[in-house]
């Protein structure tokens, strides 16, 4: 049978039309179907990573707690108690549970070397390690001990810190003593746009 576009609508009227006559609500089903699926889920409450709003979302996962087992994101949500957002998101917050889940997400730090084209994959202890050469190589190279009248200013140009909306304020604290004894002179926050 080749179903018109125009017979979809006539048959979709007709079923609503009867759905309201006999009296069927379909709330309580939407209502049961959004319990099953999260009723065994594990509730998170976490922070939205992308603006400096810092709107807060529900993260929920289904997994037994077992070393060796992966819980597996299945809802994202806004966190209704939250103050800022109320249960809002916005469509880059409503779209966290599809970053998570995307196949093409990065989860081990890559490194491409000099004139190289492609990204390799290297471990943890390499990146931390390779980050603390090339921060102490680029401070060292950088460093001013005295300005152009020769007054002491001991600081270092050649690095930049940016922190995130989802820093908390202790995070930022230590950051900044970090980043100061270092002698970084440019430092900002997203938080306070």
């Amino acid at each position: 049978m080749d179903t018109t576009r125009r017979d979809f609508f006539k048959t979709a009227t007709i079923g609503a039309a009867a759905a309201t006559i006999f009296g069927f609500d379909l709330q309580p089903a939407y209502a049961q179907l959004k319990e099953l699926k999260i009723a065994r889920a594990k509730e998170t409450r976490s922070t939205c990573p992308y603006c400096a709003v810092g709107c807060g979302v529900l993260i929920y996962t289904i997994g037994d707690g077992a070393k060796n087992v992966t819980p597996q994101v299945i809802h994202v949500e806004g966190d209704p108690d939250h103050p800022t957002n109320r249960g809002t998101l916005c469509p880059k917050g409503s779209s966290l549970e599809q970053d998570m889940l995307n196949p093409r997400r990065l989860t081990k730090p890559q490194v491409r070397r000099p004139g190289a084209t492609d990204w390799q994959d290297i471990s943890w202890d390499d990146a931390l390690s390779e980050i603390a050469q090339w921060t102490k190589k680029t401070r060292d190279a950088t460093f001013i001990e005295k300005d152009a009248k020769g007054n002491t200013v001991n600081r270092c140009e050649g690095i930049s810190f940016i922190g995130g909306c989802t820093d908390t304020n202790e995070f930022n604290y230590l950051v900044v003593k970090t980043m100061r004894s270092m002698g970084l002179v440019y430092m900002e926050n997203q938080a306070r746009v």
